[in-house]
């Protein structure tokens, strides 16, 4: 048996084809600004990072190398190690709440529900506010001399406590009630557009076989759309670690330091103490992790396809 013919096909007319790195020329030719774009604002920008997080930089970027020493400051550092817990709380009850408010949103809409534009349009209106405006609505609204604790007691309850926002054990969980309330309803968008994408012969057929509604979503419709819950994590995710504006208008990272985020320490060093080496490196931290997020999710996206294929 000869071995298969590895060159390329020829044409009818005995010609070639063209070299695949040729086709649609004039469109990677368009594309090239971009591409250098990415590779000297991103890529370079973040080499560039890198590398002076190694440095005792302050005012100024300096190539003076420290080594690890800004690491070493950067996690003996309370101010970080609050940071870092306050997003890891943040972060858990957040991916968690949204994606289950998210999907149970999205779920009822696709029962055909009446009015259903109207609801998709309320729910996710606090996605077009910017985080300032949220967390300053959000202040007013937690505001113990304005908000509910005011308006419930008003009503009697003179005894009902809830001011979130000025208590340092509990100032974490005021932030994630704003952060859900702009961010569900993202959520809830990306799910209902995978429900919509979901054949109805599925429906038709769980139906017939008498199995319950909520036993089709958990058994059949949630596994169907892997791809969808994985999209979503991760933009979640990403939006978590660099959450700085709605800090910086509900609390300032107060009250003390309680409500600190690792981007507001980032920002707080590299431009009101003039530690640009500290910031680098804690900039360079928050990389990390959202690398730790990109990579699982790149390999399960294109890796495991192109494994299964």
């Amino acid at each position: 048996m000869s071995p298969p013919d590895t060159t390329p096909a020829s044409r009818a007319d005995g010609s070639r084809p063209p070299n695949p790195l040729f086709r649609n020329l004039t469109s990677k030719i368009a594309s090239l600004p971009m591409v250098l774009t990415a590779l000297v604002v991103f890529i370079g920008c973040t080499g560039w990072t890198i590398v002076h997080s190694f440095t005792g930089s302050k005012l100024l970027p300096k190539l003076n190398w420290v080594g690890f020493d800004q690491y070493e400051k950067l996690w003996n550092t309370r101010r970080w190690l609050i940071s870092i817990e306050n997003l890891a709380l943040y972060g858990i009850f957040s991916l968690c709440f949204t994606l289950v408010i998210g999907f149970t949103l999205a779920a009822l809409l696709d029962r055909k529900i009446r009015f259903e534009a109207a609801f998709r349009t309320i729910f996710l209106y606090p996605f077009a506010l910017s985080f300032i405006v949220t967390g300053l609505v959000w202040q007013w609204i937690l505001n113990p001399d304005l908000g509910i604790q005011h308006v419930v007691r008003s009503m009697g309850f003179t005894g009902f406590e809830f001011d979130p926002l000025y208590n340092a054990q509990i100032v974490i969980y005021g932030l994630l009630i704003a952060g859900l309330w702009q961010g569900t309803g993202f959520v809830m968008v990306i799910m209902l557009a995978g429900l919509r994408g979901i054949d109805e012969d599925v429906w038709k057929a769980a139906r017939v076989d008498g199995i319950p509604v909520w036993k089709t979503y958990l058994r059949v419709i949630v596994p169907m759309m892997r791809p969808v819950f994985i999209t979503a994590l991760v933009v979640i995710t990403a939006g978590i670690i660099k959450v700085y504006d709605l800090v910086v208008a509900m609390t300032a990272g107060g009250p003390g330091i309680a409500s600190e985020v690792p981007a507001k320490y980032v920002y707080d060093r590299m431009f009101s103490s003039q530690n640009l080496g500290q910031g680098f490196a804690a900039s360079t931290m928050m990389l990390l992790a959202v690398a730790i997020i990109l990579i699982p999710w790149a390999y399960l996206e294109f890796g495991g396809k192109k494994h299964d294929g």
